[in-house]
């Protein structure tokens, strides 16, 4: 029998630690496999951020660090300016990068610090319970918004990519999702690019990854992922939101 798949070499033989239907399992499959194919593992840094995806140490076959909350672009600006040769990417949620991250995230972008961010969003305080995020939609209950998201009282959803497009540092921003077979191989295509730019020296880019929160969500795994495409995507829409011309 012919082998279609094989795990990355630099993804550990650990158990992943996310829910069942979470979206941060593939997420990291893909980002193992575009340095292994890219032949980067000798210099990639990885910063993983407080939340769903701080554990990324005991996944990664590379060198990870951990930054406080918010604070990952900071963090991988230093890494980047002390060592220009590495790879450097920070790794950083919804809360992490649109809520008390936004400072460094956005000042990195606005300066076009030559890093690297893979953003994921979904929608909401994933690790502390489901709690209400920047990115949560109108209407969407969560633990702290049981009636849904008001926006005379909560404000609307953060679009990260748009907000960011508007500065001139960014080089590449591009949406894209893991709820289904196609939009995970436009994924790892989008990472690729955005790795790919980075070492081109281009300045900043940024992955937002629309993900599936089925424990949050309150859904199934299979009604989680339909939802990405029929409510979530509608909100934030799929695509190269910026990309500088070479």
């Amino acid at each position: 029998m012919k082998k279609v798949y094989t795990r990355p070499k630099l993804l550990k033989e650990a158990h992943f630690h996310y829910c069942l239907g979470c979206g941060h399992g593939i997420i990291n499959r893909l980002i193992m496999e575009v340095i292994e194919e890219m032949n980067l593992q000798e210099k990639a840094i990885c910063v993983a951020p407080a939340g769903c995806g701080m554990l990324l140490y005991n996944y990664f076959e590379i060198d990870v660090l951990e930054s406080a909350h918010g604070r990952g672009a900071a963090v991988a600006t230093g890494i980047k300016r002390a060592s220009p040769q590495n790879l450097v990417f920070s790794y950083q949620g919804d809360g992490d990068l649109a809520a008390i991250g936004t400072a460094e995230g956005f000042h990195a972008a606005n300066r076009g610090e030559n890093i690297t961010i893979i953003f994921v969003n979904n929608g909401v305080y994933g690790m502390t319970g489901g709690q209400m995020a920047p990115t949560t939609l109108l209407t969407q209950v969560t633990t702290t918004t049981p009636a849904g998201r008001d926006a005379l009282i909560a404000g609307h959803p953060v679009r990260i990519c748009e907000v960011f497009a508007v500065l001139d540092g960014t080089s590449y921003l591009e949406r894209v999702a893991v709820n289904k077979p196609s939009a995970v191989i436009k994924t790892k295509k989008a990472i690729a690019k955005a790795f790919q730019r980075q070492l081109d020296g281009r300045g900043f880019s940024l992955v937002e990854i629309l993900s599936p929160c089925p424990t949050n969500w309150k859904m199934g795994a299979i009604e989680a992922c339909q939802w990405v495409d029929e409510v979530m995507s509608k909100q934030f829409p799929l695509g190269v939101v910026k990309e500088v011309a070479c």
